[in-house]
């Protein structure tokens, strides 16, 4: 699996980069963890699971909310042991329970351990006893009501900072949300190694590799036993409401892959940074830049414990940072700067847009085979192998910006026609007929996803390359001119899909391209000087 630290090898953007990096952190940010009881989960299910307990419909509603209060009872008990204090109560969705943890922990001066819990009514997935003409007589029936939330805030031993949140009705979902920076901040305080951190970005470590490996070896984390020590931890009445036998199948219901490059100097990211925002204004794409100001220390201006003295001397006390996001779909990409550490993050919301080799569901032939990737825990490692190919693509994309390659140098490769197993295929007329398609494949939104030809004609149909084609028309139109493009070695197809992706090639002439017709007279009159 390629997670890229230590040595860097396969890493292009790195070795462009030379010394102005310190070095390289890869793996997971946010990852949240949703859990269902799928025996109860749907009302047929549900309706044999209070029939089993004795409970009739028509006492069903007083059952749940006798059942709840024991759930808020607990984890009131819970939180006075913990921290004196009781469950407090948010009367607004809007507000963030992040920020009122953060406050409490501060107040309190809690370093770790359950910092408070929080109750505030929300939307939820129910059940309802109706009347059922038919059956004469109250049928269990989904319903999307509101019910009491309850949100358990922790600076984990083992974990950092994370939360839980658990639907205090029927069927009573949960939510676990960690963050990998913080989990790593943990290991590396038990192996006695030093960093200075600003929020979850590490802006130097004593040891590079160490940390990789550290991160690294999350993704052995036996997944089920977590969540279900977790979980005792704020549901401990479970085994009394639902039994021994009950358990919760555990989903990835959103991650955050990150990949931090560690500058030594915030100002020469600050300028490599101008420089990628430009280039995305150049691409067409600056309507996806942002701008903003950040703060690099706490907001009492203190840094933490352990901080590099040295290092924060260089740092502002506020920084401009860009940011530049792509979307496909429910997945994105982006990258930002923040103080002294470039990053790029890969949001998977859907795993199913992404095709891998697994087993089937419920077989145990130990036979994979090519199938959209699953929600399910079982598929966190490959998820995190795809996440981190999303964000090689880009990376190698941005890297070729370095290359001292001469446009005429790219495009004489392109420029003449090829034969291929008995076949003539033309040139690519690059600044003419053909500069539309290359254009809208060099993307960066496609390093979220692929290039596929149903993409394609969303972008190409109401242009003059698209000729007023539509429909079957622009797709035939489309296909062969992606074949011209894998025969020039401009692309590759994906195995056993219909997908491409940019070549080395491919990056460097669509690069080059950009950069070339985006660029003023005077300034390309100073570089042939």
């Amino acid at each position: 699996m390629p997670i890229y630290g230590g040595g860097n090898a396969l890493d292009t953007l790195f070795h462009k980069l030379g010394d102005k990096i310190k070095g390289i952190l890869e793996g997971f940010d946010r990852i949240i963890f949703k859990g269902s009881i799928r025996n109860i989960s749907y009302p047929k299910g549900f309706q044999m699971f209070i029939n089993g307990c004795g409970v009739l419909n028509k006492d069903y509603k007083e059952w749940l909310i006798s059942q709840s209060t024991v759930i808020v009872r607990d984890a009131e008990a819970y939180c006075q042991l913990n921290t004196g204090t009781g469950i407090q109560y948010i009367p607004s969705v809007n507000t963030r329970k992040e920020t009122l943890a953060h406050e409490q922990q501060e107040k309190l001066g809690i370093k770790e351990g359950l910092i408070g819990v929080w109750s505030c009514v929300e939307t939820c997935n129910t059940f309802k006893a109706v009347f059922d003409e038919t059956s004469g007589h109250p049928q269990i029936r989904f319903e999307i009501s509101k019910c009491k939330h309850l949100y358990f805030y922790y600076d984990h031993n083992d974990y950092g900072f994370m939360s839980i949140r658990l639907q205090t009705w029927a069927p009573y979902e949960i939510q676990i949300a960690l963050n990998g920076r913080e989990w790593l901040k943990r290991l590396l305080d038990k192996s006695s190694s030093n960093y200075t951190l600003s929020g979850n970005k590490f802006l130097d470590v004593e040891d590079y590799d160490l940390a990789q490996s550290l991160l690294s070896s999350q993704l052995d984390t036996r997944w089920a036993d977590m969540m279900s020590a977790l979980t005792a931890e704020a549901f401990p009445a479970m085994p009394i409401i639902l039994g021994e036998r009950m358990g919760y199948y555990w989903t990835a219901w959103q991650s955050e892959w990150a990949k931090d490059y560690i500058f030594h100097d915030p100002q020469v990211l600050e300028g490599y940074m101008d420089q990628l925002l430009r280039h995305a204004f150049i691409t067409g794409t600056g309507d996806r830049v942002l701008r903003y100001f950040g703060h690099p220390v706490k907001d009492n201006g203190q840094p933490s414990w352990n901080a590099d003295r040295e290092l924060l001397s260089k740092l502002k006390l506020w920084y401009d940072g860009g940011r530049i996001r792509h979307w496909v779909d429910k997945n994105s990409l982006k990258m930002y700067n923040e103080l002294n550490v470039l990053r790029f993050e890969f949001t998977m919301n859907d795993p199913t847009r992404f095709w891998v080799h697994r087993n089937v569901t419920g077989e145990d032939s130990g036979v994979k085979k090519l199938l959209p990737m699953r929600k399910g825990i079982a598929d966190i490692a490959v998820r995190a192998q795809v996440s981190g190919a999303r964000i090689k693509n880009f990376t190698e994309q941005i890297a070729t910006l370095e290359d001292d390659v001469t446009v005429e140098e790219i495009l004489s490769k392109v420029s003449k026609p090829i034969n291929s197993k008995g076949k003539r295929y033309r040139a690519l007329d690059v600044t003419g007929k053909d500069l539309t398609l290359l254009r809208a494949i060099a993307d960066p939104k496609y390093n979220v996803d692929a290039i596929t030809n149903k993409h394609l004609q969303l972008t190409l149909k109401d242009t003059a390359w698209a000729n007023k084609l539509k429909g079957p028309k622009l797709s035939a139109r489309i296909s062969r001119q992606l074949r011209l493009l894998r025969e020039h070695g401009l692309i590759k197809k994906l195995p056993k899909q219909h997908k491409y992706i940019l070549t080395a090639k491919g990056r460097l002439l669509t690069t080059s391209l950009n950069q070339f017709l985006g660029a003023k007279v005077s300034d390309l009159s100073k570089l042939s000087a």
